[in-house]
């Protein structure tokens, strides 16, 4: 009977818990900013301690039923000056990227195949640029999700294509319960070893409720490089037009 009253307490916090798709929705949603432009500059850390730069432009705008378009355009160094990237990041179907390479004068989509592939060479991939699509991934609150303040859940992709495409095996995330702010998420690779980890080092708030992250890191625990994205000289509600986001204008 001891035993019984002692588990009974878990049991009813366990079902009264939120289905994990419904919380990871609510704080996709509150991430969807309107119209926005930032300054965007990632610093990249190798094992040695070297580092190196990149200044972005991004200009991002959200429309109905939850589809955000980005347009990402590299300013600095020289070598990477010019290339742009086009993001459709659609809430319930597979997102689209393409990216155009000023040196070979020409754009392409970026596969689904290369989701996992890393961003301009950082400890960020393709997918992280973008929210991924709840579909793709079994996802489930894990035991010690609800406590502390925190949801806490793991996102496993759907099947074998869904793990090639992403390039691991799991992701847990961990969500304020008060604001739905990701605070951290943990990738794991196929021999379930936790090998990167992003952290939200701070956001911008916005009316409503809304938020965007303005400072993250990813840790690559495998090969101890470390990259940081901080956003600068956001600027909230811009006026841009809906046929700014074409992939015609990537190579202007």
């Amino acid at each position: 009977m001891i035993l019984l009253l002692l588990i009974l307490p878990l049991s009813l916090a366990s079902a009264q818990l939120p289905d994990a798709e419904q919380i990871l929705n609510k704080s996709r949603e509150l991430s969807l900013t309107g119209s926005m432009s930032a300054t965007i500059n990632l610093f990249i850390t190798e094992k040695n301690g070297q580092s190196r730069s990149r200044t972005i432009s991004m200009i991002t705008k959200t429309f109905s039923g939850g589809l955000e378009k980005r347009m990402i355009k590299f300013i600095e160094p020289p070598d990477v000056r010019g290339t742009a990237m086009l993001v459709v990041d659609n809430k319930t179907s597979a997102d689209e990227m393409w990216i155009y390479l000023p040196a070979l004068k020409r754009t392409r989509r970026i596969v689904s195949s290369e989701k996992g592939k890393s961003f301009m060479s950082s400890e960020f991939t393709n997918a992280d640029m973008s929210s991924s699509t709840l579909s793709d991934f079994v996802n489930r609150n894990l035991p010690e999700s609800g406590i502390n303040n925190l949801w806490i859940i793991e996102s496993s992709p759907a099947d074998v294509d869904k793990e090639d495409e992403y390039g691991y095996s799991r992701k847990v995330s961990y969500i304020d319960m008060i604001n739905y702010q990701v605070i951290k998420m943990e990738f794991y690779n196929f021999d379930n070893e936790l090998f990167k980890t992003i952290e939200i080092k701070s956001v911008h708030e916005m009316p409503e409720g809304k938020y965007m992250i303005r400072d993250m890191i990813a840790c690559n625990h495998i090969t101890n490089r470390q990259s940081e994205i901080v956003f600068s000289n956001i600027k909230e509600q811009v006026t841009v037009d809906d046929t700014f986001f074409t992939v015609q204008n990537l190579e202007r």
